[in-house]
């Protein structure tokens, strides 16, 4: 029923409408996971769904760099119209495998988001190491279906040592051993990657911090040494300092106004959060809303994010419950 009201919108150009009325507006897509031709791997977007989302940008949007937006904000320049920037977080080597070819072929930017000392191969990502656990045959009780986000609501509070002993109480209640290097669905690009995609002119590398820890979940101090020390780390193993940041979680509630300063004072350009949202001519650098696509491989479901559908609905709700208080 709901992709049946969808395509009736669409039809009677909704779409079209949405996508004119908010073209002033720039979007910053989010992806994380990718697999290749036919993968149904959970979270991941497979190659085919990547292409279809790739054809209809080109049919109706500029892929621009994420540091374009930026600089055009950061200068009072008027945004360019139906601007779309990709951003992919983490770090992941089946971004390298899987969308970076799609990348070449269409001749599209993107902004790879990197933890460091996952890269470094120090450590996988906390975050993976929890869907990992879900995911075994014998997962422990406090995973099962339907808890998961429930659980990462609970660990992006605590903080990072209590986190991590959290994590590894939970794999021993269930018996499972979390391996000292990630599987791999969830193994780490190398640098002589990185530097590859890097020099193709296409893929400019971001900080994503050294170790993925929720910023609200530190100190100020803390946060520091993971904004200074991931940037050093990148540029030592690229040759080059990144200019953009993401946020861990990057939702409210996971990061203080003094450590949005703190960026700026570490010499980058900008930063991403994951609130959902379109960028607006004058907004803040440092608070760049984006749109989660990496879930989307169903075409009208991406237009409906894509074109402002979703933003305006959003609108309206928020609008009728002001008008309801």
């Amino acid at each position: 029923m709901k992709r049946f009201a969808l395509q009736a919108m669409r039809a009677c150009g909704m779409f079209s409408l949405a996508r004119a009325m908010s073209g002033k507006m720039a979007r910053i897509l989010m992806y994380h996971n990718f697999s290749g031709p036919g993968g149904t791997a959970s979270g991941a977007l497979s190659a085919e769904a990547t292409r279809a989302q790739f054809n209809y940008l080109r049919r109706h949007y500029r892929v621009v760099p994420l540091l374009q937006i930026a600089a055009q904000l950061a200068t009072g320049q008027k945004l360019d119209p139906y601007t779309v920037a990709l951003t992919i977080d983490d770090g992941r080597r089946d971004f390298y495998e899987f969308m970076f070819p799609l990348l070449k072929e269409f001749q599209f930017p993107a902004t790879f988001f990197v933890v460091s000392s996952f890269i470094r191969g120090e450590d996988w990502i906390w975050t993976d190491k929890v869907a990992w656990l879900s995911q075994q045959p014998n997962h422990p009780p406090a995973l099962a279906a339907g808890k998961l986000d429930q659980v990462f609501r609970s660990l992006n509070l605590m903080r990072p040592e209590a986190r991590n002993a959290q994590i590894h109480v939970m794999a021993e209640s269930a018996g499972i051993t979390i391996p000292s290097q990630p599987p791999t669905k969830y193994a780490p690009c190398t640098w002589s990657e990185l530097r590859e995609m890097a020099d193709s002119g296409l893929v400019d590398i971001g900080s994503h911090t050294v170790t993925h820890p929720i910023l609200s979940s530190i100190s100020d101090e803390e946060s520091w040494q993971e904004l200074k020390n991931s940037r050093d780390q990148i540029e030592e193993g690229m040759e080059r300092k990144p200019g953009s940041f993401c946020f861990p979680n990057g939702m409210p509630g996971d990061f203080r106004p003094t450590q949005i300063q703190q960026i700026a004072e570490a010499g980058y350009t900008c930063s991403v959060v994951a609130s959902f949202g379109m960028v607006s001519n004058g907004a803040d650098p440092y608070r760049l809303p984006r749109l989660g696509m990496g879930s989307k491989s169903d075409p009208i479901e991406f237009s409906k994010f894509l074109d402002g559908v979703a933003y305006y609905q959003r609108k309206l709700a928020a609008s009728l419950r002001r008008r309801s208080q």
